[in-house]
């Protein structure tokens, strides 16, 4: 889960991005990736304009079936949307109601989530409905909102490596659970595990050059041993997933490389919950895969500035509206 971050260009910048590069053909030319955020982006407001339709009829009556009133709490404030149990489905519908509405003509040559936004790159691969992702992630969030023990901390300013060290020392000395949670960029690391385990972890990392900890509000240690009873209490709901062999690869958090059949994104989403995302990997993935654009699809800006330092060579543009989809769609034709 990602700190927020800062505000990105918008998708409308695909056309001036065509003109210089002399492209005369529409959108498809350029080669995009779809990124699509985890947890910590909602915002109050995500969903305007984005109830209405197939996709997102069908997502809002699978949520009402599996006992949540999603329409209610995407009406609702920033503390409507916090708890994670309402966070990852409400992500969910708005990722996958912009992603409905944006150009069939794009040449996506990929796509990829962080942590739960990983279910609504599925949808955009064609490996899952919409509908089956949403009663997949209303499980998965109740699972893991049930999971109370222990948190989550943003290590600024040090490389994985030495976080890696710094949590190998506190498990040694101490035996808490503490773990690399979100490898999200160069100097930006998230470590999760027992609150003693993160304090401890925490005064070390500083000692050792961190510029900053910054404690996430989360509900649990995401990513991190401490989730394996959510994990186990989620195989059921995996195991009935009807998940179909993806039409574009997934690159997936758990090792950061694609999955092209049904089989393997199965196995890495069941591994998702216990294992870290290896997100800066994933984005290094996507472009040694051929992308020339990172598009995130979603609310905030969380990944395009991510990307920003990863492969700040590469474009990465957001596109988190009703509005922003349907200009895409414009300035998609030829």
């Amino acid at each position: 889960m990602p700190p927020a971050s800062t505000a990105a260009p918008r998708l409308s910048q695909l056309r001036a991005l065509q003109r210089a590069r002399g492209h005369r053909h529409r959108v498809s030319a350029l080669s995009l990736a779809l990124c699509f955020p985890g947890q910590g982006s909602q915002a109050a407001g995500m969903a305007d304009g984005l109830l209405d339709g197939d996709v997102p009829q069908r997502m809002l009556q699978a949520a009402a079936a599996a006992g949540l009133d999603l329409e209610q709490a995407l009406h609702g404030d920033d503390d409507a949307l916090r708890p994670t149990d309402v966070a990852q489905p409400a992500l969910l519908f708005v990722e996958c109601a912009i992603h409905a509405r944006l150009p069939r003509a794009l040449a996506v040559v990929a796509v990829a989530g962080h942590s739960v936004g990983e279910y609504a790159a599925c949808v955009a691969a064609g490996a899952l409905a919409p509908e089956d992702a949403m009663t997949a992630v209303v499980a998965r969030g109740r699972a893991m909102a049930a999971m109370r023990e222990g948190t989550m901390c943003a290590l600024l300013g040090l490389d994985a490596g030495a976080a890696q060290e710094v949590c190998a020392h506190v498990r040694d000395r101490s035996g808490e659970v503490v773990v690399v949670a979100n490898l999200n960029a160069p100097g930006q690391v998230v470590i999760s595990g027992s609150r003693a385990g993160i304090e401890a972890a925490t005064a070390l990392a500083k000692k050792r050059g961190a510029r900053r900890a910054v404690a996430l509000n989360v509900s649990g240690a995401f990513h991190s041993p401490l989730m394996a009873a959510a994990a186990k209490q989620f195989e059921s709901v995996l195991d009935g997933l009807p998940l179909r062999d993806p039409v574009i690869p997934v690159v997936c958090n758990v090792d950061a490389s694609p999955a092209r059949d049904a089989a393997t994104l199965r196995d890495r989403l069941r591994r998702q919950l216990t294992s870290p995302v290896r997100w800066s990997e994933t984005v290094e993935c996507l472009v040694a895969m051929g992308t020339t654009t990172l598009v995130e699809v979603g609310p905030g800006a969380v990944l395009t500035g991510l990307a920003k330092r990863i492969t700040p060579d590469v474009t990465a543009l957001a596109v988190h509206s009703a509005d922003e989809a349907a200009t895409a769609v414009a300035e998609a034709q030829p």
